[in-house]
């Protein structure tokens, strides 16, 4: 037998699961962009702990504020073809890259959960602001976080775990 016969399918390897899991990824993003929304001040600092503060903002870029001063429309097509080009990775990648799969995974939930507030509201809202009294990060969101994690995860992937002969 070769070694290709042990290998197991990774679960994200399959469409059912990885489809799953974005819709449920998502929705988690969506709720709580829909509370933030409601209940959290409009530009103004929530401290939650020494350096974390929620702070409700309105993104017209993408992932971290860059190119915010874009076309709405260029950076929908932009994050569409993203996607399908993560697809695209996700369906050529071998089905035993569960660390690979599982950031594919991550970076299409997070680049659909912000395209679905750029044609919901024209805008993404982000909430979470790293900071200190002298420095802080672009705040960002669940999503975001996403999409983060998961080129983490591809990466991780690539450096990490053991190659097939031919790949």
């Amino acid at each position: 037998m070769t070694e290709q016969t042990y290998a197991r399918p990774a679960l994200f390897s399959r469409p059912a699961p990885i489809l799953l899991f974005i819709v449920v990824a998502v929705l988690i993003d969506q709720v709580v962009k829909i509370a933030v929304d409601h209940y959290l001040p409009l530009q103004e600092a929530v401290p939650v702990i020494p350096m974390l503060a929620l702070y409700r903002t309105y993104n017209l870029g993408v992932a971290f504020s860059m190119l915010s001063g874009m076309d709405g429309w260029f950076i929908v097509g932009m994050r569409l073809v993203i996607v399908a080009f993560v697809i695209w990775l996700w369906y050529r990648t071998a089905k035993d890259r569960w660390l690979a799969h599982l950031g594919y995974a991550l970076i299409i939930a997070g680049a659909i959960g912000n395209l679905v507030d750029r044609f919901a509201y024209g805008h993404v809202i982000d909430y979470i602001l790293f900071h200190t009294e002298s420095w802080s990060f672009a705040v960002f969101n669940l999503a975001d976080s996403f999409i983060t994690i998961g080129a983490g995860c591809v990466i991780l992937d690539e450096l990490l775990l053991p190659k097939k002969a031919g790949r």
